[in-house]
């Protein structure tokens, strides 16, 4: 029996765990991971506003592990030996014959003073305590803002942020004390969101100005202080800072063979397949993937690649060629708590349809329909 590991318990790895599983009983899969537990991210930004609580977005995975057979090994993985056929970890190694990296990726934190910042994605503490700071303030200036990584286009996550800026609007003005705030979106980008389209950039810069949110933008970021925001093109206060810097790979790939991307990720060819070794795959915000600079870093584009790996590797392991690939597909539904605006984009097409309510419980229904597979 063919001995598989996967590292990471985010959308990635349990989407190739998942995969694995409906190709193939006759596998011996271990998941490494420091909690048995699916964090759902996208659910964050409605933290703030009491959407959502911790309970409803942190899934033990203790039931899923026992219906899919997998043996779950609880560690943070420190590095690689033997080609990837070793996978260490501070738990003790775990030996394979094939391999899933689905680790996700680190928040670049080199700016002077960013710890005066909270970084939402970094999970739902961050999130709390964006909404303990909100219900503390009684008034003052609210700073969100994004950048990425020079080295790695596609390895920002800008659009939770535009998420936070707009649910924080709605639920201030939901409070009556919008009139009390001033909220300012910064980023270095000239056109942020140019990602999502080109149309998605007007759109969402008319929204910030019918919502009267200030912007700051096309100017490099220097650092923060503990109340405020400073960058080459001026400073200015900020009683709240929300921020989410680009990301690079995880500290442990530096203890192993794995080929690096000018930005730090692993790189990966078009099949997902790590370059240079053997039955060694990526998937998610830990990989450096061929395509458009606009590929997104997010959990839909993490589950198409996860399915791809999976895919290939067994087709490796089983000495078939491994020819599966992923479509490059961002599909989001910017939410503002009570509406969202719906953008998709492929290599033929973009769209991006107004604001509606609609949108607000699709996004809602989504995250029921996919948190099923794991409760």
């Amino acid at each position: 029996m063919k001995k598989i590991t996967v590292i990471g318990s985010g959308f990635a790895g349990l989407t190739a765990v998942r995969q694995l599983r409906k190709l193939s009983r006759d596998l011996d899969i271990t998941l490494i991971a420091p909690r048995d537990e699916l964090h759902y991210l996208p659910g964050i930004i409605w933290i703030p506003s009491g959407l959502r609580k911790r309970e409803d977005l942190v899934i033990p995975l203790g039931r899923f592990f026992r219906r899919m057979n997998v043996a779950y090994h609880r560690g943070n993985v420190t590095g690689l030996s033997e080609d990837g056929r070793t996978v260490e970890t501070d738990n003790g190694s775990v030996a394979n014959d094939g391999l899933i990296i689905a680790s996700g990726g680190r928040f670049i934190k080199k700016l002077p003073g960013i710890e005066h910042a909270i970084t939402p994605c970094e999970g739902v503490d961050a999130a709390e305590k964006i909404r303990e700071r909100l219900l503390a303030l009684s008034h003052g200036t609210i700073a969100v803002g994004f950048s990425g990584n020079p080295k790695e286009p596609s390895a920002m996550r800008g659009g939770p942020m535009f998420e936070f800026l707009f649910g924080t609007d709605t639920l201030l003005r939901q409070q009556s004390r919008r009139e009390n705030f001033k909220l300012v979106f910064f980023s270095p980008a000239e056109k942020p969101g140019n990602r999502l389209g080109p149309k998605a950039v007007g759109r969402l810069l008319g929204e910030m100005k019918k919502r009267g949110i200030e912007t700051h933008l096309g100017h490099k970021l220097k650092g923060f202080e503990a109340k405020k925001v400073i960058t080459e093109g001026g400073e200015f206060d900020a009683d709240l800072i929300m921020f989410m810097p680009g990301m690079t790979g995880n500290t442990w790939f530096d203890n192993s063979v794995l080929p690096r991307s000018e930005g730090g990720l692993i790189k990966a060819n078009g099949h997902c397949k790590v370059e240079g070794m053997d039955c060694v795959y990526v998937a998610g915000d830990s990989g450096s993937f061929p395509g458009p600079d606009w590929m997104p870093k997010q959990a839909h584009m993490a589950d198409l690649q996860a399915e791809a790996a999976a895919k290939n590797l067994l087709a490796e392991l089983q000495g078939e060629t491994a020819s599966a690939t992923f479509k490059v597909e961002l599909i989001c539904i910017v939410d503002s708590n009570n509406s969202g605006m719906l953008v998709s984009r492929t290599e033929k097409s973009n769209t991006m349809l107004p604001g509606s309510i609609l949108f607000h419980w699709l996004k809602r229904l989504f995250e029921w329909w996919y948190l099923r597979k794991y409760r």
